[in-house]
């Protein structure tokens, strides 16, 4: 299912693609371990692409082409022993929906700054059928758009940086406050 990311235009994208580029520079992008050996090589195009034009589902379908994702992995047993398991069905659709939407978050942190919006507003991008009661409370509630993107920089999960328990993803997303959100960024002032 597609994310509904409620700023999703093409300065919010553009914003995407400076962020990619940046984790890019500094050697900072987040490759999941699931990548094969050539998903990694490809994966910073496919970023690119998404960001661009598409959305979590243009990412997904990308990453399901054979050979981009492993077929096995290592994980620990309740007794503390690996085994090799079969990467799950919906990889490809967990990776993309995290990596874009974290995109789009810093993205829409940077066009808020631009525009001279202070903060973000949390809303729910993606229906979900149990929503956790934390996840319920932070509806509706404004954070910093500045400190939003600084945690984002360091850190590969949205839900963390919102304050959120590990679990099932929480389909939460940031946008614009509605007094924002036809703004048009702020020109830097000359010298």
């Amino acid at each position: 299912m597609a994310l509904n990311l409620a700023n999703l235009d093409e300065a919010t994208r553009q914003f995407m693609l400076e962020e990619i580029e940046y984790d890019i520079a500094q050697n900072k992008l987040q490759y999941s371990p699931r990548l094969s050996a050539a998903g990694k090589q490809l994966y910073p195009d496919m970023l690119r692409r998404a960001a661009r034009k598409g959305t979590n589902l243009t990412l997904a379908g990308e990453l399901r082409v054979p050979g981009r994702l492993n077929k096995t992995e290592e994980r620990k047993t309740p007794k503390g022993a690996t085994a090799v398991a079969q990467v799950p069905v919906t990889a490809a659709d967990t990776l993309a929906e995290d990596e874009f939407s974290r995109f789009y978050a810093r993205g829409l942190c940077r066009r808020a700054e631009a525009q001279g919006v202070d903060t973000l507003v949390v809303y729910r991008a993606r229906e979900v059928i149990n929503p956790h009661p934390e996840s319920a409370e932070l509806i509706g509630r404004s954070l910093s758009a500045k400190q939003f993107l600084e945690y984002l920089r360091d850190s590969a999960d949205t839900d963390a940086a919102l304050g959120l328990p590990p679990g099932p993803h929480s389909g939460l997303s940031v946008k614009l406050p509605e007094t924002a959100s036809g703004t048009e960024p702020r020109m830097a002032e000359k010298d």
